[in-house]
């Protein structure tokens, strides 16, 4: 059984950083620009061999609707598969290490959305990798604001943009330009983007 696409042209995330895991509220964004209502909770379990983050109604955790999963424990580049309530596939991501030694670089697919994300700011992209390497300094939180963006494959045209906010704890604000990319897809890059820069 497939599920049909759902899209959602703005929201935002915020990040709550627990001792054992990263949790991530996914919050629709009014007409007006407000926050309007919660779209998913999501959490990641810190230290897990195999990477998953599964997305639910809200943060009783009670209704899973999407998730995604590292296809496997030790190959990253290996990629990760976005998927419905059900299981069923609705897209897949994975980074691109090569690319990423100073700018990182994505691919993702949903559908017949192929797109490519880079880092917005080269220059903010090699200070923030300077900054991981320095000992004790990389441990702290990255003072650095980054955007990813991300196009078509074929046409160059904008697909999906992640802008990180200055707050007191994370905040994203994430446009879909593409109306044939799903909501769940995206909100999966954008936890992926937050959760896993460092890997």
């Amino acid at each position: 059984m497939t599920t049909e696409p759902m899209y959602v042209p703005a929201f935002s995330m915020k990040q709550r950083v627990t001792l054992m895991a990263n949790k991530y509220e996914l919050i629709a964004t009014n007409p007006d620009g407000s926050d309007g209502a919660l779209l998913a909770f999501a959490q990641q379990k810190r230290m897990a061999l195999k990477e998953q983050v599964t997305f639910y109604t809200d943060d009783t955790k009670s209704q899973p609707v999407f998730s995604f999963k590292a296809r496997k424990a030790i190959d990253l580049g290996s990629g990760y598969d976005v998927t419905d309530a059900d299981g069923v596939p609705i897209g897949w991501f994975k980074k691109e290490f090569g690319k990423s030694l100073l700018r990182s670089s994505w691919q993702l697919t949903a559908g017949e959305v192929y797109a490519n994300g880079t880092e917005r700011n080269p220059t903010v992209a090699i200070v923030r990798r300077v900054w991981e390497f320095v000992p004790f300094v990389g441990e702290i939180p990255l003072p650095f604001i980054f955007h990813f963006d991300f196009t078509d494959a074929s046409t160059g045209q904008p697909v999906l943009s992640v802008e990180r906010k200055i707050s007191v704890r994370d905040r994203y604000r994430i446009t879909v330009q593409d109306q044939r990319l799903d909501f769940r897809v995206a909100a999966a890059m954008t936890v992926a983007l937050d959760a896993l820069q460092s890997r």
